[in-house]
C-alpha cells in the first residue's frame, strides 16, 4: 500500500484532485463553512438591549436571531436541512426500537466474547480492553451544560412572555396567526407533519423578508400609517362626540338650575309677602287639664248570695 501511494500515477491523482478546481472549491467551501459556524457559535452574548421590563435576555436570543436572519447562510441551511432530516427520520424510522436492538446486540456479544476468550486465552477480552480510570464528566463541563439548559428554559420563558404582554405587536401578531392555523391543520395533519410544516415556516419566512426587505417593510409602513390615520380620525370623533355632549349636558344643567333658583325665589317671595299675625294662631294651654276620679256605687254590683247569707258589699278597690 505504501508503494500504491508513493507511485507517481497516485500522486500526480491525488494532486489533481486536491489542488485542482474542485479541490479546490471543496476546501473553499469547508473554510467558509467552518467559519460560518464558528461565527454563530461567538454569538452567544447576552443582547446590549434588554427586555421591556429592564432585566437582561439571554445569550440563546443572540444566537437565534442570528441563525434565523440568514447572515451566515451555510450554517441556517445546514441546521434546516439537519432538523428536516431527524423530522423524516423520526416519522419513518423507529428510533426507539432500533436503539434498544443496538444495545442488547452489544451487551450479548460482549458477554459472549467475554466468555469464550476466557475459555479460550484465559484472558477475558473486554477485561483486556477495559480502561485503567472509568471515563467521568468534569464538573466544569457538567456547569456549561446546565447553564446552557437554563439559558435555553429562560428564553422560552421570557419570549413566552414577551408575546403575551405584547413587547412587540408584530410578533404576538404572527404567534396569533400560528397559533390559530395550528388549530385548524391539526385536525388534518399529524404531528410529525405539523413539526415539519412550522420548521419550514420558521427558517424560510425570514428568508423571504430578508430578500424582501424593501417592498415588505413599504407595505408595512404603509398598513401602520393607516391604521395610525384611522385611530386619530377615530379618537378626533370620539373627542367631537364627547364636546357635544359635554355641552348639552351643561346648558340642561343650567337650564335646570336656573329654574330651580327661580321656584326657590318664588317660594320665599310668597313666605315673606304672607299677612300672618301671632294673633292669628290659638292660645297654648298654660296648665295641665283636670281629671275627675270615676264614682263607683254599690249598685253597680250585684249582690252575691250563698246558703241563706246576706251578701257583703263588694267596694271597689
Amino acid at each position: 500500500m505504501d508503494t500504491v501511494a508513493n507511485h507517481p500515477v497516485t500522486q500526480q491523482a491525488t494532486d489533481a484532485v486536491v489542488n485542482g478546481p474542485v479541490g479546490q472549491a471543496v476546501s473553499s467551501e469547508k473554510a467558509k463553512t467552518s467559519a460560518e459556524f464558528q461565527d454563530l457559535a461567538d454569538s452567544r452574548k447576552t443582547p446590549s438591549q434588554p427586555a421591556a421590563t429592564g432585566q437582561p435576555l439571554t445569550h440563546y436570543h443572540s444566537l437565534i436571531y442570528r441563525l434565523l436572519s440568514w447572515k451566515n447562510p451555510r450554517a441556517t441551511g445546514i441546521t434546516f436541512a439537519t432538523i428536516v432530516s431527524l423530522i423524516f427520520v423520526s416519522r419513518y424510522v423507529d428510533i426507539m426500537r432500533y436503539t434498544f436492538r443496538a444495545l442488547y446486540t452489544v451487551l450479548g456479544g460482549a458477554a459472549a466474547v467475554e466468555v469464550v476468550s476466557k475459555q479460550l486465552l484465559g484472558n477475558g477480552f473486554a477485561t483486556q480492553m477495559r480502561p485503567k480510570k472509568y471515563y467521568t464528566i468534569r464538573k466544569e463541563s457538567l456547569e456549561r451544560f446546565l447553564d446552557d439548559v437554563e439559558q435555553m428554559i429562560n428564553f422560552v420563558v421570557i419570549e413566552f412572555q414577551r408575546i403575551i404582554f405584547v413587547e412587540n405587536v408584530w410578533a404576538t401578531a404572527a404567534a396569533f396567526l400560528s397559533s390559530f392555523a395550528s388549530y385548524w391543520l391539526i385536525k388534518w395533519l399529524p404531528l410529525w407533519g405539523l413539526t415539519l410544516l412550522s420548521t419550514i415556516v420558521t427558517f424560510l419566512a425570514p428568508l423571504v423578508y430578508v430578500s424582501n426587505k424593501e417592498l415588505i417593510d413599504g407595505h408595512l409602513n404603509h398598513a401602520s400609517n393607516l391604521i395610525t390615520e384611522q385611530t386619530s380620525q377615530l379618537r378626533d370623533l370620539a373627542s367631537q362626540h364627547t364636546s357635544q355632549a359635554t355641552e348639552t349636558v351643561k346648558s340642561y344643567a343650567g337650564e335646570y338650575s336656573q329654574k330651580a333658583q327661580e321656584m326657590i325665589g318664588q317660594a320665599r317671595g310668597r313666605v315673606n309677602g304672607s299677612s300672618m299675625q301671632p294673633n292669628d294662631f290659638p292660645t297654648a294651654p298654660k296648665t295641665e287639664p283636670k281629671t275627675s276620679e270615676p264614682k263607683v256605687s254599690e249598685s253597680d254590683f250585684p249582690n252575691v248570695a250563698s246558703n241563706g247569707a246576706s251578701a257583703e258589699p263588694l267596694h271597689a278597690q
